[in-house]
């Protein structure tokens, strides 16, 4: 053969073996990454659009992909009713399990199936949590006018309260207030979402609201919050002291069931924003997911929207949110009894 063919020969054989070198092997290959790669990945915001969760969950949304191997789109997608647990329903029961549906409802919904009116149709312990976005400062709030300073305050004067669904946060809280300590609330249901109570607080509809996180009033309900025309009385969850000058509803426990009692129906608000993948997701993928919210929590770019939108970060990730919530399960039969009976309306 000649020179110059043997030269083009071994050429050709080494640029052969320098691309074999370059593809991916079953060693190199990133499972994960080949799943996500341009692919959409629904997020269900059990909630309305301009909601807390909804403005929590599209934050996640601009941010999350860049810490998912392959980089999927995230598609924002809102769906209503029972105060987050139709969402909740779906998540469960009818989302893919692979990986590419992931939800955001209230932190009362995992709670429905132990304590709630039994509108869920799922095990609260089976879902794959992925993350919480913020431990929530929980209060109960009222307009300047209503002449409510604090719970003894609303123990002597009937006060009506905006909420959603039975089953949401706003009528659970104010129902406790009402059947474990004697507030003379009167609940008026049927608004959309926060923003349809507040829109009712400003008309005079009502007077008050309660479950609210004060990083949603900080964020949506500043306008009112900042000139003291809605003011927190009372303190639902997070630690004492953390509201100055604002009662802190554990102070009224007598007893160690009151205060397990009170862990169910007010300390749940800890979850404040829950992200979770249905059950049965494959658990590389699931780790693949808490390990992207995880660092998106860090992201610089995340942290910085989130201080101009006035909202705060306090995440918690995947395993301490299913740890939460099993030990929610783990309550005493007569303590969660008394929670039951406590969050209904009547």
């Amino acid at each position: 053969m000649p020179i110059s063919a043997a030269r083009k020969l071994a050429t050709v054989a080494a640029t052969a073996a320098c691309a074999l070198q370059t593809l991916p092997t079953s060693s190199t290959a990133d499972p994960i990454a080949d799943f996500y790669r341009g692919r959409q990945v629904n997020l269900i915001i059990a909630h309305e659009v301009a909601t807390g969760y909804d403005t929590y969950a599209r934050l996640l949304a601009r941010h999350i992909s860049r810490h998912i191997p392959g980089n999927p789109t995230i598609v924002p997608q809102n769906m209503l009713g029972a105060s987050g647990i139709n969402g909740a329903n779906l998540l469960f029961n009818i989302s893919p399990k692979d990986g590419s549906v992931i939800g955001t409802f209230a932190h009362t919904v995992p709670l429905d199936p132990l304590i709630g009116q039994g509108v869920a149709k799922f095990d609260a312990s089976k879902f794959n949590y992925i993350g919480n976005m913020e431990e929530s400062i929980g209060v109960c709030a009222v307009w300047h006018e209503a002449g409510i300073a604090s719970l003894a305050d609303l123990q002597a004067k009937e006060t009506r309260f905006g909420a959603t669904a039975i089953t949401g946060p706003p009528s659970a809280m104010a129902a406790a207030l009402k059947n474990l300590l004697g507030a003379k609330v009167r609940l008026i249901h049927g608004y959309k979402g926060a923003p349809g109570v507040k829109l009712a607080i400003e008309k005079g509809e009502v007077q008050g609201i309660c479950g609210m996180p004060m990083s949603t009033l900080r964020a949506q309900w500043s306008d009112v919050l900042d000139s003291g025309k809605v003011k927190p009385f009372i303190q639902l969850s997070g630690t004492k002291g953390a509201l100055p000058n604002v009662e802190f509803v554990y102070d009224r426990a007598k007893t160690a069931e009151d205060t397990q009692v009170y862990d169910l129906i007010f300390g749940i608000l800890k979850l404040g924003k829950i992200f979770a993948a249905p059950p049965g997701v494959p658990a590389e993928r699931v780790k693949a997911l808490r390990d992207a919210f995880d660092a998106s929590m860090k992201d610089p770019e995340l942290l910085a929207e989130a201080a101009k939108q006035r909202i705060d970060i306090s995440p918690a990730n995947g395993a301490a949110v299913a740890s939460f919530i099993a030990g929610i399960y783990k309550a005493p039969a007569a303590v969660v009894e008394r929670a039951k009976k406590a969050v209904v309306y009547e």
